[in-house]
């Protein structure tokens, strides 16, 4: 773990390495900006280390496509930019329609995104979607997929933006907790458990923890503490490509290259952020359990090896806070990605440090404004 010693002092401070907080100094040191990235575990303790790896623009709410097919280009040439391919690879995603009323609510999604001038999701027949996926129960009706769609290793992806990010100037600070952040004389002072450090700009991509910075900058917002479960088996002969979603129940199934499968879906385990402690909800594990096995029979011979649950932040809209505080100066957001901000991570970043370097973001964020949980507030188009 890196020690929270070196300059106190920084162009920007960076409240978080997860992900995001990770890309974001990577970012900026490619746009020639020294960050220092505070965390108080170590970069990828929590969501960003433990979630299911999806590259998805697959059922994004329609104000992240644009945000998401343009991190996909990123994926696509991962390794350009972190030097390192992150375990990622392109068999697309696919959400399944296991009844009639799921292929009316697939229909309705497709139909929606036409009119919105995207053609990225297409239907996929059964006959095909069997082909494509053979293993896959014969009483499955069809789904919606995204070729283009894929998957990478969480845990991998996030140290290596650490580490370019590191080659390129950043610095990073692990074990060190935010405790108070003022502004005084046009700078940050941001108070820690290791003592002040200083900062021109200040980027709060704290997760779980951003209420208490937001607020701390009077823009209080109604986040919650969730805890998605993962469940990871044994090692089992290759039988699936594309990550495969649900539709009238939660689902997301994979299996990695080394033949485990995960599956996850957004259940949520009992969390305690003060505590970051988790326990998983075997009750909802085995609900998702029945699931697997009625869309793929096999997987009743299955044996789970472990689970896990990593602590992240949920919106009551189900999208992010992205872009500048509203009520102080030189100072950030990105956080609340509700369990589905692993793809965004690389846009994430480049969209921050642009507004730091540029005051402006190349992409529309104004859906992401921390002040839309205010009274007479539009709020973001719905899914």
């Amino acid at each position: 773990m890196s020690a929270p010693g070196g300059s106190r002092h920084a162009q920007v401070i960076v409240i978080g390495g997860g992900l995001h907080g990770s890309s974001a100094a990577l970012h900026l040191a490619r746009a020639g900006v020294a960050a220092l990235v505070l965390e108080k575990n170590y970069v990828g303790r929590h969501a960003s280390g433990v979630n299911a790896g999806g590259v998805r623009t697959l059922s994004r709410h329609v104000a992240e496509i644009p945000l998401a097919l343009a991190s996909r280009e990123l994926w696509y040439r991962i390794g350009d930019l972190v030097d390192d391919d992150c375990g990622y690879e392109q068999h697309g995603q696919v959400r399944v329609a296991e009844n009639e009323a799921d292929v009316a609510t697939l229909t309705r999604r497709r139909a929606q995104l036409q009119a919105l001038g995207y053609e990225h999701e297409e239907w996929i027949d059964a006959g095909a979607l069997r082909a494509l996926v053979p293993a896959l129960a014969p009483s499955v009706l069809g789904g919606l997929i995204v070729r283009g769609d894929g998957a990478a290793d969480p845990y991998r992806t996030t140290l290596a933006f650490r580490r370019k990010a590191a080659a390129l100037g950043a610095r990073f600070a692990e074990g060190v907790r935010v405790l108070q952040t003022r502004r005084e004389a046009r700078q940050w002072i941001v108070s820690t458990d290791a003592g002040d450090y200083t900062c021109e700009t200040l980027v709060n991509c704290a997760g779980a923890w951003a209420d208490r910075i937001a607020a701390q900058w009077d823009e209080p917002v109604p986040l919650l503490p969730i805890s998605p479960m993962m469940l990871v088996t044994l090692r089992m002969p290759h039988f699936l490509d594309p990550v495969v979603l649900g539709t009238g129940r939660p689902l997301s199934f994979k299996q990695r290259s080394n033949g485990t499968v995960l599956i996850g879906g957004g259940r949520r385990a009992w969390v305690d952020r003060d505590a970051e402690a988790t326990e998983l909800d075997f009750r909802s594990l085995g609900e998702g359990a029945r699931t697997v096995c009625d869309l793929f029979p096999h997987m009743r011979e299955a044996v789970v090896n472990r689970g896990w649950a990593g602590i992240e932040a949920a919106m009551p809209d189900e999208i992010p806070v992205i872009g500048p505080s509203l009520r102080r100066e030189q100072a950030f957001h990105a956080f609340g990605f509700s369990a589905h901000g692993f793809e965004l991570g690389p846009i994430v970043g480049s969209i921050l440090a642009d507004l730091i370097t540029r005051g402006e973001a190349a992409l529309p964020i104004a859906p992401f404004a921390v002040n839309r949980f205010e009274a007479g507030v539009a709020h973001a188009a719905p899914h």
